[in-house]
């Protein structure tokens, strides 16, 4: 027989406490919500708002491992998100993660890249790495993609990083999700999800890896080319890159092949030919 509480009896110090422990029914509730003491009426509607916050984010933790359970359901076990960081910049590499996430972790605060900020990324970074089943990044630099262009050296990211999953952890993936990437010459077969880091706790987890490696290697540069900033902008064009690019023209990890970088490097060759 479950105890009918008199919360009429009560402080509100004690309906405080009550409510730190214990979940109030439907009855309960009306009661509480119905108290004359403003202050009993605060503490249950702060109760029902965490309540709600808490369905919430169980709904979209839900949500996030959608596209995992149908290729387990599919027969799938080694699904690894594949994302990417750094196909918009004018300057440095392109880079791609994979990760096999084991089924149902929770990595507190994983996210699309995007939607995480800095510093809590570099926690994650750490957090993936050590929880994933297995992991690769791959690397693509400038050469390649003014050679072959962008889009190829994303493809090409993307498949070193399956390829540095193997090699690093003897474990071939059997199904990918990724950012809507439909990568070329892929063994695996795969799913291109719309917005998938945002959709994908997997997706996301591989975001991380590219979008943290990436900063880290931009950094780097910004050690080599002070000049430009990269370690602020990490190479994408804003108005400071635009500037340091105006006043000094291009580095050799700047993108030759990209618009912005391709007009200063033509003016310099008529400003030498004019010469």
């Amino acid at each position: 027989m479950v105890r009918t509480i008199d919360f009429a009896t009560l402080t509100v110090g004690e309906i405080r406490s009550w409510l730190k422990q214990a979940e109030p029914d439907q009855k309960q509730t009306k009661l509480l919500l119905s108290d004359a003491r403003i202050g009993v009426r605060k503490l249950i509607e702060a109760k029902l708002r965490e309540r709600m916050k808490s369905e919430a984010t169980a709904a979209w933790q839900e949500q996030m491992w959608q596209h995992e359970r149908v290729a387990r359901a599919e027969g799938f076990r080694l699904i690894a998100g594949v994302d990417e960081a750094g196909r918009g910049p004018l300057a440095g590499p392109v880079v791609a993660a994979a990760v096999i996430l084991p089924e149902g972790i929770e990595l507190p605060g994983l996210n699309d890249s995007k939607q995480v900020a800095e510093e809590h990324r570099g926690r994650l970074f750490d957090l993936i790495k050590e929880a994933a089943v297995a992991y690769g990044i791959g690397v693509v630099d400038v050469p390649y993609i003014d050679r072959y262009n962008i889009l190829q050296g994303t493809f090409e990211a993307a498949r070193q990083a399956i390829e540095r999953m193997n090699e690093a952890f003897a474990i071939q993936p059997d199904f990918l999700l990724t950012d809507y990437l439909k990568i070329p010459e892929c063994k695996q077969p795969y799913q291109a999800i719309v917005k998938g880091d945002a959709n994908s706790f997997s997706i996301a987890a591989a975001s991380i890896l590219a979008k943290v490696t990436r900063d880290r290697l931009m950094e780097e540069y910004a050690n080599e080319y002070p000049q430009y900033g990269f370690d602020r902008h990490k190479g994408y064009a804003s108005p400071e890159h635009m500037e340091a690019l105006q006043a000094h023209g291009p580095c050799p990890i700047h993108r030759a092949s990209f618009a912005p970088v391709q007009k200063l490097l033509q003016g310099s060759l008529f400003d030498f030919v004019d010469q």
